[in-house]
């Protein structure tokens, strides 16, 4: 069934008020809360627009606000108790969502930039050079340690179990 967009606007002014019941709103109208929650669902998203909407002229998408918009927001609901930002934020056609997210947009504008997260050339070839240091200092000091270990077995078993004497293994 098709409505009048009179019909809808006057519906919507009252499915998207303050403590609105639109399964209630339905029934009076005598329409499906369905069609109804249909339409709630488009406003809010922008692509029902009622009369409510125009007059303010704010898109619902806080991305696309200007960032004087955003800040006047932001101060305007600094402070207000629970009834008041809820109001308030019907009134702006917001969600504390939009809000918060607002605010931790304006608070990462105030931080300092992150720094470089890549590494330059210069300084990843010195993290490959110190890697390769690293591993070389590791490989002498494992055969200093294995020399250690032989000049003290040798120094205990005596030079009779040396087998690498000048014959390099021949028999004569």
């Amino acid at each position: 069934m098709a409505y009048s967009e009179k019909f809808r606007e006057k519906l919507l002014a009252k499915a998207l008020g303050p403590d609105a019941n639109v399964s209630d709103i339905a029934r009076r109208a005598g329409i499906p809360k369905g069609t109804l929650f249909a339409w709630v669902d488009k406003a809010k998203l922008g692509s029902v627009t009622s009369r409510s909407k125009k007059k303010r002229g704010r898109p619902r998408n806080s991305s696309r606000w200007s960032p004087e918009e955003k800040l006047r927001l932001l101060t305007q609901a600094e402070g207000l108790s629970d009834e008041e930002l809820g109001a308030f934020l019907r009134k702006e056609g917001l969600h504390e969502v939009d809000l918060a997210e607002i605010r931790a947009a304006a608070i990462a504008g105030l931080e300092p930039p992150k720094r470089q997260v890549g590494l330059t050339p210069e300084q990843e070839e010195n993290k490959q050079l110190r890697r390769e240091l690293n591993r070389k200092e590791k490989a002498l000091a494992e055969a200093a340690a294995l020399l250690v270990l032989s000049k003290k077995y040798k120094a205990i078993m005596g030079d009779e179990d040396d087998d690498t004497g000048g014959n390099n293994g021949e028999n004569s």
